[in-house]
């Protein structure tokens, strides 16, 4: 109450932190907070739902993978759109709560990219022309990185980065904001490359291992020329798969010089891939 008290016209910073605080304490922190900071987001009071909005965003930014978790469920996200949603409060919400209930569930879909359940609430809001264009965000406005990460994460691994942003974070000046906020974006293109580099290998890989257990029996069938049509076009569009495969595994293996473990996975599928082929050649070449 004290945190969203509708009297005070600024934020009242030391509540907004106690509350954070008993969200992270109580085991049942994560849980009731969405429900409490749903009912105050949906005051008739403009600045009680302004402050609510404060606090749930200081909530994500300081709450972690429990709160966050909560907070990607259709049940909390239907709270919000009651906000803005003229079947519900839409029609008596201020445009000034309703401009920032939009700018926060946006800014989620951008910080949160594997939380599906936001991105087709805000997509459901936008085919209904609820929201017309996409908010731009501020540039100061600091958001959360993507929780949960990687052990191997960016945001742990390089210290420098790290530590850079921690200080940029402590300060009060709007420049160091702005740059705190880019800094967090850099970091977070560069975790999800990274990430995407990953899905590629262990895609690929996958796939030679598929494509090259099915090419060996199509062969063993070929051999004993128990083959029918089918199977003939199957196993040629094996083989043209199966070619178009080197090039790419070349390509991984030279992205991932710095990891020995992933580099040896794509040399031995490189390998496999290699002898199927060769196979290929040879059997067909034999009849």
């Amino acid at each position: 109450d004290k945190a969203t008290d509708p009297s005070i016209p600024e934020e009242n910073w030391e509540c907004i932190q106690r509350f954070c605080d008993q969200v992270n304490t109580d085991i049942e922190g994560p849980l009731l907070a969405p429900r409490l900071l749903a009912h105050k987001i949906q005051s008739p009071q403009e600045m009680e739902a302004l402050h609510a909005l404060t606090v749930l965003e200081t909530c994500v930014n300081n709450c972690g993978e429990r709160f966050h978790n909560e907070i990607a469920k259709f049940r909390f996200l239907n709270e919000l759109i009651k906000v803005l949603s003229p079947k519900y409060y839409g029609t008596w919400s201020s445009e000034k709560v309703k401009s920032r209930v939009t700018e926060v569930i946006f800014s989620w879909t951008v910080w949160f990219p594997q939380e599906v359940k936001i991105r087709d609430a805000y997509q459901m809001l936008k085919k209904q022309g609820i929201v017309k264009e996409d908010p731009k965000l501020p540039e100061d406005k600091i958001l959360p990185p993507p929780s949960p990460r990687a052990q191997n994460s960016i945001f742990d691994t390089d210290e420098e980065k790290s530590k850079l942003l921690a200080r940029l974070l402590k300060s009060n000046h709007s420049d160091d904001l702005q740059a705190a906020n880019r800094l967090i974006k850099s970091m977070i293109k560069e975790e999800q490359e990274k990430t995407a580099k990953v899905s590629r290998r262990v895609n690929t890989i996958s796939e030679v291992s598929e494509n090259v257990k099915r090419m060996d029996e199509l062969l063993e069938n070929y051999k004993r020329q128990e083959l029918s049509k089918s199977d003939h076009e199957t196993l040629q569009t094996l083989f043209q798969r199966c070619e178009k495969l080197r090039p790419l595994l070349f390509r991984l293996a030279s992205e991932t010089v710095d990891d020995d473990e992933a580099l040896a996975e794509i040399l031995q599928a490189n390998d496999k891939l290699t002898q199927a082929l060769g196979q290929y050649r040879q059997v067909v070449a034999s009849h």
